[in-house]
């Protein structure tokens, strides 16, 4: 069996699991359906079936490496929990697939889990130098690597991505010094290129960070995935199903804050966060990357008549 969080190194434990059941608070429905779309490793899925004993359990991933890890970890909700190798994009799909019906709660873990960062050969950690620079979530896919990312797109489309997804504030150095290393293969070639025009901040980022953000959003083509897969979700929700997204960048989170603005201007949601819920510093302090995290949560309008 899969270990569990407690025997995981904090880095690899899900984000503001408390304050993801609280939000979604479903101990008071008769066999709830649930969806974690991003279910990744399985944290956020194996607190969410141990929290609800009648819920049911659809999770989504696009990597077939965390599905098979997790089917493990869920192994003792078999019956409750089903997977699908699936992006959240699809969630309309799935469901039909499955034979279910509006779920009553959804949860987005966005962006890359912690396991995937620093598993050899995916690509996604500047600290593996020899790997090949992949960063495909789905290395089963025939997508562009972040190899063909840097060798194929032209200076001035990597400097306005690597600028705009992220934030890379010398993004035009970065990009011109890209275009020189060619051809990149390793993830060594995509770093040592950035080091040679960026250097470490107060923040104490790697050089690359952002970069790597950047290439890896444009592999999986994630603005995409996460407009569409917000509008998905949205439609799909039960009357008052919620949904729950738990964002790490601007970019995320600004897609989140509209897409919600939308739906409730439309009458259609109650935004339940006025603000973004964050980590508390003890999470934080047990797990770096959790810093970044937001979640809000948006809940289904019930319509006259008792149904949306």
């Amino acid at each position: 069996m899969a270990p569990s969080d407690d025997a995981l190194s904090p880095l690899h434990r899900p984000v503001l699991v408390a304050e993801v059941l609280a939000h979604l608070a479903l101990g008071d429905r008769t066999g709830p359906l649930v969806v974690d779309g991003t279910v990744g490793y399985g944290g956020h899925a194996e607190a969410m079936l141990s929290a609800w004993p009648r819920a049911r359990l659809l999770g989504l991933d696009r990597d077939l490496a965390a599905l098979t890890s997790t089917r493990a970890r869920l192994e003792p909700f078999r019956g409750r929990a089903r997977l699908f190798h699936a992006s959240y994009a699809d969630l309309d799909e799935v469901l039909a697939e499955a034979g279910e019906g509006r779920p009553d709660a959804v949860l987005l873990d966005l962006g890359v889990s912690s396991p995937q960062l620093d598993v050899a050969g995916r690509g996604f950690s500047f600290r593996a130098a020899d790997d090949p620079a992949d960063m495909r979530f789905d290395p089963s896919s025939d997508g562009p690597t972040a190899a063909d990312v840097v060798n194929r797109w032209d200076e001035a489309a990597l400097a306005r991505w690597i600028f705009e997804h992220g934030g890379e504030r010398r993004a035009r150095a970065v990009a011109r010094a890209l275009v020189a290393a060619r051809p990149v293969r390793t993830v060594g070639d995509v770093v040592a290129a950035v080091e040679r025009v960026v250097r470490r901040d107060a923040s104490g980022l790697h050089p690359a960070t952002r970069t790597f953000q950047a290439l890896r959003m444009a592999v999986n083509d994630e603005p995409t995935t996460v407009g569409k897969g917000l509008r998905v979700a949205l439609d799909a929700l039960a009357p008052r199903g919620r949904l729950a997204v738990i964002s790490f960048h601007s970019g995320e989170e600004r897609a989140v804050k509209a897409a919600f603005l939308r739906a409730r201007e439309a009458g259609r949601v109650r935004v339940l966060t006025t603000k973004a819920v964050r980590p508390t510093e003890a999470e934080v302090a047990g797990n770096a990357r959790a810093s970044s995290a937001r979640l809000r949560v948006a809940e289904a309008v019930e319509a006259e008549g008792g149904s949306r």
